[in-house]
């Protein structure tokens, strides 16, 4: 497996098993909150019901940070397989998603199934069966759905922890995707954390981990290799994503993208990795780690920096 082993992965818990034993027959409450202070504020992070226990909600100093309209507008993971279909990849097509499907829309219920969630005051665990973004039939761009059901066998863990070391602002997220048996795919892409945010985080940057300096950067839109920030004109409100882990091998020229989706009100960022194995992706577990940063677009630019000396 060429993705790497990370010491995060020790905080993986056993949801699957009592999944697969039976015991998530009642599935267990979605709605959540976690919380910590960061500053002269609290950042506080909402799971529901409505997205299968993906994070509805994060809030620091009075400003929402995340744009949670359909399903697909979260702070949340996905991953996308080729189905051993090479040269005729295209995200959606096969596209394990944890919030939901596209057909779930703006509704109060969703197609992926919670099977474990467990909340304290700063951390947060869950273990999601992800659904397929698209139905059967179903096209994206013209390409159509390669899955034959709605509902996948792709698990989706995560461990969220508001707080890393002496960084209060910064949270830390493993996600570990589980890819099942019986799959064929030779490419992999695993969109390990993106946030959608409100269009009024309308300023790009790009971080250079090398000076620990920022610029401006374009709309793209797309993938580069540096960290990206996104922050409100004034600087006042900033996120920003960093992973030790980046970046994938064979795409050291990708990682993290920025995207401005101006008819739909909404911007995005990600953190991508990807597995290629022309023998085939084998099943099993594929950690990753990823941090996010929240406040000032100074807070944000700091707490970045010091994660690259300290990582």
């Amino acid at each position: 497996m060429p993705v790497r082993l990370i010491q995060a992965s020790l905080f993986l818990f056993c949801a699957i098993g009592f999944a697969q034993a039976g015991f998530a027959d009642t599935p267990p409450d979605g709605n959540a909150t976690i919380r910590r202070k960061a500053g002269d504020s609290e950042i506080v992070i909402t799971t529901t019901n409505r997205l299968a226990g993906a994070i509805h909600s994060l809030t620091w100093n009075g400003k929402e940070f995340i744009d949670s309209f359909d399903h697909g507008r979260q702070l949340q993971s996905a991953a996308s397989f080729d189905c051993s279909l090479p040269g005729e990849f295209w995200a959606e097509r096969y596209n394990p998603t944890e919030a939901g499907s596209r057909s779930d829309g703006v509704g109060p219920t969703s197609s992926s199934k919670l099977l474990s969630l467990r909340a304290t005051e700063n951390e947060l665990q869950t273990t999601t069966r992800m659904a397929y973004w698209l139905a059967p039939g179903q096209k994206s761009s013209g390409r159509p759905a390669l899955n034959e059901k709605i509902l996948s066998n792709h698990l989706l863990s995560k461990h969220v922890r508001i707080g890393y070391q002496n960084h209060a602002n910064v949270i830390e997220y493993l996600a570990t995707f589980t890819v099942p048996k019986g799959e064929q795919h030779t490419y992999a892409q695993f969109e390990a954390l993106t946030g959608y945010m409100p269009a009024e985080f309308e300023t790009f940057w790009t971080f250079n981990p090398e000076t620990g300096k920022i610029k401006p950067i374009d709309d793209g839109p797309g993938e580069q290799n540096l960290p990206v920030i996104l922050s409100t004109k004034d600087g006042n409100y900033a996120m920003g994503v960093y992973s030790p882990e980046q970046p994938s091998a064979g795409f050291e020229h990708a990682g993290y993208g920025r995207f401005r989706f101006t008819a739909a009100k909404v911007v995005k960022w990600n953190c991508a990795f990807r597995v290629r194995n022309q023998q085939g992706i084998p099943a099993g577990k594929y950690p990753f780690r990823v941090f996010v940063a929240i406040g000032t677009l100074d807070d944000v630019r700091q707490a970045l920096a010091s994660l690259v000396k300290e990582l």
